[in-house]
């Protein structure tokens, strides 16, 4: 899905305004850790996309690499990366697969943000993805993880999401994203995207992927058997607190433990 979403992601993707919303509280997070402990200074950001969040974490004065299991997504974000200038690693590599990438206990935070933790299908591979992360990173480091309120979405079945508009030149993009709830527990996750240009007749094209809805308490309980302590629950990328019935986003703080 990903690599084909690709060349579309940054015009999905209100990246000014969504940079805006989220960078203050990511920052916050690193600060703290700075402040309880030691100074961070290098961050992996697993899941990384066309990479926006490393290369604003680098402009910020972080050393900062990338990593996504999507060639097309790596190949976009090291063109970002170009364009801003900017001294960012980045590498293919999914999880499970980031420690032999980058090395042992070689950063001071992990992020996984955008909803990717849930591509992971099974429990077993949910426990080999964060001893993953835990191994990439230092005693004390610190481990954030954005994924959509799934707690909330499976008990109100809600299938659709706000689509995104996105215009450039006379070219105009409408993309519609959407849940096929399946017998399996797992979600088919959906992206239709629209497309005309001028007054010319709209074109269709459509990806998909499967999720595994990922909920509060399965998370808590694998992050423990991972080695993380010191657990912190949000409801949105503004530090809310987490709402089980009514947040958007399920966003956990965690530390390694020493």
């Amino acid at each position: 899905m990903y690599d084909s979403f690709s060349e579309d992601y940054d015009r999905f993707v209100n990246w000014p305004s969504r940079l805006s919303a989220e960078m203050p509280f990511i920052q916050q997070q690193l600060q703290s850790v700075r402040r309880a402990r030691s100074a961070v200074t290098h961050v992996l950001d697993a899941a990384c996309g066309t990479g926006m969040h490393a290369i604003a974490l680098a402009k910020s004065g972080f050393t900062v690499a990338g990593a996504d299991l999507s060639w097309g997504m790596i190949q976009k974000a090291r063109l970002n990366a170009q364009e801003e200038e900017m001294d960012v690693r980045f590498e293919a590599a999914g999880f499970g697969g980031l420690e032999n990438v980058f090395g042992r206990e070689t950063f001071d935070s992990l992020l996984c943000l955008g909803n990717s933790l849930p591509h992971i299908l099974s429990t077993e591979a949910l426990a080999t993805t964060l001893a993953d992360f835990a191994a990439c990173l230092r005693p004390g480091g610190l481990l954030l993880v954005q994924n959509r309120n799934f707690d909330a979405v499976l008990a109100q079945q809600e299938r659709w999401m706000e689509p995104q508009t996105h215009h450039e030149g006379d070219v105009e993009r409408v993309f519609v994203r959407f849940y096929d709830f399946r017998p399996d527990d797992l979600l088919n996750f959906n992206i239709l995207t629209l497309r005309r240009e001028g007054q010319a007749s709209w074109t269709q094209s459509a990806v998909e992927t499967l999720l595994r809805p990922l909920r509060q308490v399965e998370l808590a309980q694998a992050l423990t058997v991972a080695g993380f302590r010191e657990m912190t629950w949000y409801g949105d990328m503004a530090g809310a607190p987490y709402e089980p019935d009514s947040s958007g986003n399920l966003i956990v703080s965690a530390i390694k433990k020493r």
